[in-house]
């Protein structure tokens, strides 16, 4: 690991905090929770880079990378009394597969049958991983995201 690869880390962490902000913006979240969604993205997108740079696949960096924002989105839940939906659903927006899904129409449209269902297939598979990290976080109990406070 050399320091433009650092350098590159930090400049894609930096764009998806920004670019979930300007989602969280427009998707109306509260302004007091911008700063908290950038977070939420910004971590999330860290984590996919971090695993696909460790040698994973597309599909198991998502599903790793939404553990890691859905989990921050807990916390930020519950630390900022907010709904969860408002850090999860900004957050994701990096990770959604939307390039895979033009591809995936650009290859059928053009008559290019294995291609689109090649691409189909993958943005299928992160979407379901994306969906399974979500569940599976916001499915554990909610003791694990608060701060133990002692009783006085």
């Amino acid at each position: 690991m050399n320091f433009l690869t650092l350098g590159s880390w930090a400049l894609q962490t930096a764009v998806a905090f920004a670019a979930t902000i300007a989602f969280a913006i427009i998707f109306h979240a509260p302004r007091r929770e911008l700063l908290y969604t950038g977070f939420t993205g910004g971590a999330g997108w860290l984590v996919y880079v971090i695993a696909t740079a460790s040698g994973s696949g597309v599909v198991a960096a998502s599903f790793l990378a939404t553990l890691a924002l859905a989990w921050l989105s807990r916390v930020f839940s519950f630390a900022r009394k907010a709904p969860v939906t408002v850090f999860l659903i900004c957050g994701i927006f990096p990770l959604v597969p939307g390039a895979g899904i033009y591809y995936t129409g650009y290859h059928f449209f053009m008559g290019q049958d294995a291609l689109a269902l090649d691409k189909g297939l993958e943005t299928i598979k992160i979407a379901i991983a994306i969906a399974l990290g979500t569940g599976i976080v916001l499915s554990l109990p909610s003791f694990l995201f608060t701060a133990r406070r002692k009783a006085k």
